[in-house]
């Protein structure tokens, strides 16, 4: 060991490095400490110092948190969950279009045909022209008081008014042409709703009476895409068509119905369908 002013150089071969010969490293270092404090070199022989550690410390604080590591790999996926519990049932959505009508059955065979009756007492020869003539009035009032009555009938109970119409809501189903032909008998047509006013009140009658489409009287039967009134009379800017429609759907969707909400939708003329007639309120 070399040491100087008690301060000792360890001179020794590190494994796998070769150093300096000891004792120039000895010299060295008691020069440099000479010149350092002013002293002389020391005669002390060198010799070899193997250092040995001192005895562990006691632990120290502990350290601030460290910066978040990165993201580590994306694991196995778990196992399947157990089903969740079925939902409640959601709203009613909104009624489909009326199919197109069926093929038309075949006709029936001929029934037998029935006994022949008696043959009737002779009649009594007499100048009657006058009294079958009021017979025959008489006949056919009945018979027109006979079909009010059986249209009073056929009709859903209550009348809807407005400022100028009236409007009659028959429950028969018929076609469209068979529905306006109906309601021309009895002096009006399909219902025309030509304003909001209208056609609330159509649409209001339609829901009382707990249906939830007819037939009313606007068709482009005579030109695709141009639809006009059941008379003939051209259509303003007034419409309330339902999202989509009209769409004419199967190429066959000439005629128009009205839903409770009071939308409109285009659809064939053929199924059958109950409808609403319409009068004018001076005319009644």
């Amino acid at each position: 060991m070399c040491s100087s002013s008690q301060t000792f150089w360890p001179c020794a071969l590190m494994r796998g490095k070769k150093l300096m010969p000891c004792a120039f490293l000895c010299l060295l270092g008691i020069t440099l400490m000479g010149l350092a404090q002013g002293q002389h070199m020391s005669d002390e022989p060198c010799s070899v110092q193997i250092l040995v550690p001192g005895l562990k410390g006691e632990p120290g604080d502990k350290g601030e948190k460290g910066v978040l590591g990165r993201p580590g790999r994306l694991g196995p996926p778990g196992e399947i969950g157990h089903p969740g519990i079925k939902g409640h049932k959601g709203n009613m959505g909104h009624y489909g279009k009326m199919g197109p009508s069926g093929v038309k059955g075949l006709k029936g065979d001929l029934g037998n045909p029935g006994p022949r009756g008696l043959t009737g007492d002779p009649g009594v020869s007499c100048e009657c022209m006058p009294l079958r003539k009021m017979i025959g009035e008489m006949d056919n009032l009945v018979s027109q008081l006979s079909n009010e009555l059986t249209f009073i009938k056929k009709a859903v109970a209550g009348i809807k008014e407005t400022d100028s119409k009236v409007y009659l809501l028959v429950k028969e189903e018929k076609r469209y042409a068979d529905a306006e032909v109906y309601c021309q008998g009895r002096g009006g047509h399909l219902a025309m709703p030509r304003d909001t006013g209208s056609n609330e009140a159509l649409a209001g009658y339609v829901a009382e009476a707990g249906l939830s489409r007819v037939y009313i009287g606007i068709n482009d039967i005579d030109r695709e895409g141009h639809f006009t009134y059941a008379d003939r009379s051209p259509m303003g800017t007034f419409s309330k068509w339902r999202e989509g429609e009209p769409n004419n759907a199967y190429e066959d969707e000439d005629c128009v119905e009205i839903l409770a909400t009071g939308d409109w939708t285009d659809v064939s003329c053929q199924p059958t369908m109950r409808f609403v007639c319409e009068f004018d309120k001076e005319s009644v």
